[in-house]
């Protein structure tokens, strides 16, 4: 990991300087509130101002050791020359935000951006690792252009119950499937409570913290190898000051964002997103990302790489692992090592040096946690891209996932018209649901729930647990979590509740998934279609006021990201004036 090198750049050109350096009426006023905090001159003066975008809360499990890592960057920096402050954003906790953290990834976005405006930062260091927080921070320093280096919450331990080992989100999915199902006693429940989390960290599983982290990493915006690390583990904590360290030496080099976010860094971000089996959140995100760096990713191009990429990540959900066995296994730097003929290596990172440099010596210690090309996990990619007359837009779906009849599957649709509905019907016997029904969810997509929560892992009614069915094929314009499972199709676009097609469909409708023909298509008539749009009404608008008004009317659809409209890249804005 770098160390400190001499300044490239005359210290007066600092941006920091503009509040600090200036003999005037306004530079006493910042210099002699600083010194107010106790800080000398020799502190701030002539040395890079970095912040510390810390994510912690109180209500953020995931984060509960940033306290402490924001003080190891902070000894990295003042190593490296520099003067750190520590400056909280918004705490962005998947656990407990409602009606998803989704919805306020945007927020973050926004305030990260204001932030390194307004303040005299010549650099920044982010913080964070659960879910959204990842994006949502590399999505406002994107449109800010300061230098920037992103450190990762890193993975919880491995969870534990009765010998057993436990990954986070998807051994609850499974083990509350069997409580369901009559087969788990309370007791056994709770016990699982007690062990399927112990420790600081975001999910141990390859959800969307341990997707997003690892593709930030592979963008060129975190420290080799540092994506992989346990949040526990010694090595942690050198990481996160080794970050403070190297973002001194980024802004003497005005290392910014958009000078390492080229549309072959994108590339390389996908074809690491396969390869690992990642979440599918990783698409929206992806994309969002890429359009505040003025660059449109399409679906087609994750559609087109997951043909040729094969899944060679051994971890759960789709694999038997968890991130701690992936780190001792070699970690993200092995993993792109497999997957070298598919990348740019010439793509250049935080580091100073080139994807390619990164990975050189990487080494896989465990072959059934890192396979390789001649012993996938699947021969193609973990993400697929549908579409047909229900997704005229597109949708996504996770076949490793799923269980592989049901990638080929044609049956009636057993619609629900909002998740309050699902949560009331779906275990009704009356319905007498088989298992060749396809459940449908109207109205959980970025403006009907609002927000595109991960509901798209739709319950599968009690009595059909009972009989031994753990899979059904389901679709929604929502989003899955990434710990999940199941043959979900999930991002229906245009969602319901703007006219979608899926807005259209009734209980009865014959619908056909085909994964291999990349197909989703409802068999009812143009003409039966039109006349039902006729009839479509859409809901009337629950918000008049605050964010949730800005939110319903600046939300894109999610093959645009999901971004607010007036985020979208364009001219930089002008520095703030000094006065």
């Amino acid at each position: 990991m770098s160390h400190s090198v001499p300044p490239q750049r005359d210290p007066s050109t600092l941006r920091s300087a503009r509040w600090f350096a200036p003999d005037d009426q306004r530079s006493f006023g910042h210099r002699s509130r600083l010194k107010q905090m106790g800080f000398g001159e020799a502190d701030f003066q002539a040395r890079p101002c970095i912040g510390i975008l810390n994510t912690w809360s109180d209500m953020n499990n995931c984060h509960t050791h940033f306290r402490d890592r924001a003080e190891e960057v902070k000894r990295g920096v003042w190593q490296a020359g520099g003067f750190p402050v520590e400056i909280p954003v918004m705490s962005m906790s998947e656990s407990f935000m409602k009606p998803t953290s989704m919805y306020y990834r945007n927020l973050l976005a926004l305030e990260v951006e204001e932030t390194m405006r307004c303040y005299p930062l010549d650099g920044v260091v982010l913080m964070g690792g659960c879910d959204k927080t990842v994006p949502a921070l590399i999505m406002g320093t994107t449109s800010a252009n300061l230098p920037s280096i992103f450190m990762p919450a890193g993975p919880m331990l491995k969870g534990c119950w009765r010998g057993e080992a436990l990954g986070s989100g998807t051994d609850m999915w499974r083990y509350w499937a069997e409580r369901q199902a009559g087969n788990l006693c309370e007791e056994g429940w709770h016990e699982l409570e007690d062990g399927i989390a112990r420790s600081p960290g975001h999910c141990m599983t390859m959800g969307t913290a341990s997707t997003m982290t690892a593709l930030a990493e592979t963008l060129g915006l975190c420290l080799p190898g540092s994506t992989s690390i346990p949040a526990v583990h010694s090595t942690h904590a050198r990481m996160a000051a080794a970050c403070g360290r190297r973002i001194v030496d980024l802004v003497w080099k005005n290392l910014t964002p958009r000078k390492l976010l080229t549309e072959d860094a994108f590339h390389n971000a996908i074809v690491a997103d396969m390869a690992l089996g990642g979440s599918t959140n990783a698409i929206i995100h992806l994309i969002a990302m890429a359009g505040r760096a003025g660059i449109r990713l399409t679906l087609e191009q994750f559609d087109d790489l997951s043909q040729k990429v094969e899944v060679l990540a051994n971890i759960r959900p789709c694999g038997e692992y968890l991130m701690e066995d992936f780190y001792d296994a070699g970690g993200l730097r092995a993993l792109l090592l497999r997957v070298k003929d598919q990348l740019r290596l010439h793509c250049l990172t935080v580091s100073g040096r080139t994807l390619g440099e990164n990975i050189e010596g990487a080494e896989v210690y465990h072959e059934d946690v890192i396979r390789p090309l001649d012993r996938p996990v699947s021969a193609a990619g973990g993400t697929f891209v549908l579409r047909g007359n229900l997704a005229p837009d597109g949708a996504v779906m996770k076949p490793t996932a799923a269980e592989p009849h049901l990638l080929r599957h044609r049956g009636p649709a057993a619609v629900f018209s909002d998740y309050t509905d699902l949560k009331k019907r779906i275990h009704d016997p009356s319905l007498a649901l088989t298992p060749d029904h396809i459940i449908v969810l109207q109205h959980a997509g970025p403006i009907g729930a609002p927000g595109i929560p991960e509901w798209g892992m739709l319950p599968i009614p009690d009595y059909l647990l009972k009989q031994g069915i753990r899979d059904m094929l389901r679709i929604s314009d929502a989003r899955m979590s990434g710990t999940s499972y199941g043959a979900c199709v999930l991002h229906v676009a245009p969602e319901s509740a703007i006219g979608g097609p899926l807005a259209l469909v009734r209980d009865g409708d014959e619908i056909e998934v085909d994964v291999s023909r990349r197909l989703l298509h409802l068999h009812v008539s143009d003409e039966e279609l039109a006349a039902r749009r006729s009839q479509w009404k859409p809901r009337e608008t629950r918000y008049r006021r605050g964010y949730a008004q800005l939110y319903e009317q600046q939300i894109t659809q999610a093959p645009e990201g999901c971004d607010f409209r007036f985020l979208h890249h364009g001219p930089d804005l002008p520095e703030p004036d000094i006065y």
